[in-house]
Formats: C-alpha cells, structure tokens, sequence
C-alpha cells in the first residue's frame, strides 16, 4: 500500500524524485548527490539505491533541498514533507504466501521443466537451496536416467525442501507417462509438475491419489502435490474439479489406489496448482497472459462457488508462464493475480542447464523476434508444433519439410525418388533404410509397442522415422555435436530475448555468469522493485529512468552454517 502525505505545501505536478527544478540532479553536476551529509539520498543513483533496499520501507520526501529519499523513517523531520511512503517489499511477499509454504520453499517462483534432462537434476538442486521450487525435465528421458536423476536430486535437496518432476503426456508413449509415475512414487517426489496434457489420464490422477490421506483430525491430506501448466479453459476445468469417478473405479479396481483414497478423492480437486502458460517455449499455443490468465483465474473462482457446497475446502491456485523473462514482466504477472511465476526459456542458458555450450552461445544471443514454430517429436502426426529458436539454425525449416512430405505420401515406399535423395542428403545424412533400423533399435528399449504398430502401417512407419531426426535435433544440441549444428532444435521462446536486453551490460551478460538461481533470484527482486516504483508512481512520484528500472547486480549474503545454509538466503540490496 502506496500512502502519499502532501500537506499545504504539496506540489500541483507530480513529484520529481532525482531533479531539482531546474533538470540538474541536486547536489552535484554528475548526477551524484552531496545529499549523504543529511543521509537523505538526493541523485538519482542514491535513489535508486534506496528504493532496491527492498527489505526495508521506502519514504520520498521534499525539504529545503528539494526531493530525496531515505530508508530510514528517523531522518524525517519537522522540516520534511512526506510526499510517499511504501513498505517492505522483499520478493518473498510476492503472489500467494500459501505457495512456498505448500511446497516446501521461499518464494512464489517456479523454474519449469526443460524436456530432455535439460532442466537437470544440478538445476534443480540449486534452486532448490536457494528457495526455488524447480521442475525436473523427465520428458523424452529413458526411464533409467530418470530413476538416476531422481535419486540424485532426492539425496542432495534437504529434507523439507520441495522439488518437482516433469509428467508430460505422450498419446504415442503412454508407457513413459506410466514408467514417470512409478518413479515418482518410488522415490517419494512430492510434486508433479504435468504438462501437454488435453484431458486428466489414468496415471496422472493415480499419482494424485496415491498421495491422499485423512489425519486424525478429518482434515484430508494430499502428499502429492499436482502443478498442471494449461494453455486452455476446457483443460484448466479437468484440473479444477476432482477426479472422474470412472478414472478412479478403474484405479481401485486395478489395486492402484486404496479404497480409502478413492473415497477422499470426491473432495480433492486434481491439481493444487495451474500454471497458465501463454507464449512459451516448447509446447505452446501463443496465447496473451493478459487475456488467458484473468479467464482461468475467473473459471476458478466459478468451479470453486460450484464445489462450495460439496464441502470442498480447497483452493487452486492460478500461476502464470510464458514470457516470464524480466522483472517487469514477473511484476505484470503477479499484478494480473497470479499466485506464483513460472520461467522457462531464460534457464536453458544457465551454467546448471544441460544444454551444450555452443546451445548456450546461441541462446545468449537471441532477441526476441528470433523464435518461430516447428513440428514437435512427441506429437508429430497430429501435427502440433513447438516453439524454436531460428536464429543460428535450419531446424525449424527442416522439420516442416519433413511435415509436409508426411502429409503428402502414405509411406517412405511412395516419396518420388529425387525427394527421398533430396531428404537423405540435406536432412538424414543416411539411408532412410538405415535411419528405420537405428530407429527400431531405439524402441525396442523404449517402448517395444511402437514398432508392433508400425510393422503393418507403412504411414505410421514413416512418421516414426521423421521423428527420428525430431528426436535427435534436441539431442545434437544437447550435446553440441558440431556435424550437425545447423539442425539443432532448441527450445525458446521470446523471453529469451527480453532477458538478454534486459541483462546487457550487466554480470549475467555473458554466458558462465548466469547461475539459475542467480538469475531467479534477480527476476525476483526486480519484479518486488518495479511492483514499488509502480505504487510510487501510483502516489504521484515520478521517477528517473535511472532510478526506476532494476539493473541486476552481484548480492552479497551473509554466511550462514547448518542445515539451513543455502535454504534461506536473505540477500541485501
């Protein structure tokens, strides 16, 4: 809450923090301020230096000297004028408090998964002992190293603190979807994060209710916590509402879920929390936060007048994703009401990312129009798409040609011959025989289901060996293989690009700077510092540049020792 105080001496304009009248910074010809001499901080840079101390209030006041600002509410005396006074604003207070508390962390943020293991199992450590919940990139990742990576992360985050792993949902895999929530189980994951889901399945409600309880009090327990990120109204509603009772008969009936658990399952909605994803990364339906996140907050607060007499007491929480690059962004989320914030593109480029390098480089270097559609591996012959970077790579271009020769022919056996050598020479780089019989051998560890259904469909087998090269673009750039640079598939969206703007000049420019729970931890504060400046601005204070716009910068915390050390930072601005 914004308070402005102008008494009889008010003036008829906006204030004008960091100016004299005259468009000179007070003080000094350079911009610096003289103004330490009363501790009331007076250029524009001592200014801005306040206002970052976001752990303490801020008070922009006019004397004899004209507008300065202090942290401290000491140094207002008879002769200062209180033109706006705003409170603490640690990034903590952001968004919902219930979050971080329900998941075990300290602030309403949430690094979403990257598929491939690109979000991996170091990324996620070290957000989770910086306070950030993180998501582990399960997706497309071979059920062993799934097991690897959860044990992993499992044995290196602090007991209490919360983590997530990926559920995506595959209409071609559902045997990965399965072997997923088996894992989770097993290694007693407490969050799901679920995503390109278009109706509830069973394993996603099994995991669900495999985690519910009644304590002794009667209050119902759920040990499993569910994030479902959505990009539509008709999907949000099945994550909204409990789980359908034909789904959950055939749970118990199969010995998936105990009699118990189905019964609580009545008053317990699918999911504790909606990650509304607009223009992403990845998977995406380019959709505008400001209009997809007020609908899916407002269908909420529907089905929950809906549920309220049925006795349910929950309340899902609405969290936003998709361009969530910078902290103007994040603060505009937070101000549409979301309960939390979701990134995604900006920590591919992180030091814990499992992207290569020459990814790294690439992604570094993109702005924000540099992103474009291109088929997906996942769900290629329903021909969804995803969101690549474009710039420094010929995969988006590669793949819709693939696309197209798909839809045109009914099997390898019917590409005119100059288009197959066409495909063999630009793309595959070998045989299309070969690249079947690597392909083969490739699911017959994966899911052995896919080669039986291809063996009498000469269409199905052709799609599978498109997604071949889908499959392995990610991979080559996972790896950095040099020999095929051009047909690296990196997933990206616009934030991408924000954030390289927004960090230019700064320590998280290059490349081995940007630690992900740095980069968090800056997105964070920034938005807590542009949700003040605006409250400021809302009081009639305007503002420099200068000392409106958060520039990220080294923040020293203190040293601390015990279980608790990396848990709980508290950085001083």
């Amino acid at each position: 809450m914004v308070t402005a105080q102008a008494g009889p001496a008010a003036p008829s304009r906006p204030a004008d923090a960091g100016h004299t009248p005259t468009g000179r910074t007070a003080g000094h010809p350079t911009g610096h301020s003289t103004g330490r001499a009363t501790g009331l901080a007076r250029g524009a840079d001592e200014i801005y230096d306040v206002l970052a101390t976001l752990e303490r209030p801020a008070f922009v006041v006019r004397d004899a000297q004209g507008i300065a600002a202090t942290n401290d509410e000491r140094l207002l005396g008879p002769g200062t004028q209180v033109l706006a006074a705003v409170p603490p604003a640690p990034p903590e207070r952001l968004g919902s408090p219930d979050f971080p508390r329900d998941h075990g962390v300290r602030h309403p943020y949430m690094a979403g998964a990257m598929a491939n293991g690109i979000a991996s199992a170091e990324l996620v450590v070290a957000l989770a002992g910086a306070g950030f919940l993180a998501s582990f990139g399960a997706a497309g990742v071979l059920s062993a190293r799934v097991d690897e990576a959860l044990a992993t992360i499992s044995r290196r985050v602090p007991a209490g603190t919360g983590f997530a792993c990926n559920l995506i949902h595959s209409p071609n895999e559902l045997a990965m979807e399965r072997d997923v929530v088996d894992l989770c189980l097993r290694h007693q994951v407490r969050c799901v994060e679920a995503s390109a889901f278009l109706d509830l399945t069973p394993q996603v409600v099994r995991y669900r209710l495999a985690g519910l309880s009644r304590a002794a009090s009667g209050q119902v327990r759920a040990g499993n916590r569910l994030v479902a990120k959505i990009s539509r109204a008709e999907v949000a509603e099945r994550f909204l509402r409990p789980a359908p009772e034909p789904i959950v008969r055939g749970l118990l009936d199969a010995g998936l879920v105990t009699a118990e658990q189905a019964e609580l399952a009545r008053g317990v909605p699918v999911a504790d929390d909606i990650t509304v994803e607009a223009d992403s990364g990845g998977h995406t339906d380019r959709r505008p936060l400001t209009v997809l996140l007020p609908e899916i907050i407002a269908l909420r607060d529907r089905v929950r007048r809906e549920l309220a007499g049925s006795g349910q007491p929950w309340q899902v929480r609405v969290g936003a994703a998709g361009g969530i690059g910078t902290p103007a962004a994040a603060a505009a989320a937070f101000a549409l009401g979301a309960a939390y914030v979701v990134t995604g593109s900006v920590n591919q480029a992180s030091v814990e990312a499992s992207q290569s390098p020459a990814t790294k480089r690439l992604l570094a270097g993109a702005g924000t129009a540099d992103c474009v559609m291109a088929p997906s591996a996942d769900m290629f012959e329903m021909g969804v798409e995803v969101q690549v970077l474009q710039r420094g790579t010929m995969f988006a271009s590669r793949a819709r040609r693939l696309y197209e020769v798909y839809r045109a022919h009914d099997g390898i056996e019917a590409i005119p011959a100059a288009e197959r050598d066409a495909l063999e020479r630009k793309i595959f780089l070998r045989p299309l025989d070969d690249v079947w019989a690597d392909t083969v051998r490739f699911f017959t560890e994966r899911d052995p289901d896919q080669i039986a259904r291809a063996a009498d469909n000469p269409k199905r087998r052709m799609a599978l060996v498109f997604r071949w090269y889908l499959g392995l673009s990610s991979g080559w750039s996972i790896a950095g293989e040099p020999s095929r640079a051009t047909d690296y598939q990196i997933w990206c969206g616009p934030a991408m690009g924000a954030f390289n703007t927004w960090v230019a000049g700064t320590y998280l420019a290059p490349v081995e700077n940007r630690r992900v729970a740095d980069i968090a931890t800056q997105i964070m504060r920034g938005a807590a510092f542009s949700s003040r400046v605006g409250h400021l601005r809302s009081a009639g204070v305007r503002l420099p540049v200068r000392c409106a716009t958060y520039i990220p910068s080294l923040i020293p915390s203190p040293p601390r020792t015990g279980a608790a050390a990396g848990l709980d930072r508290w950085e001083q601005s």
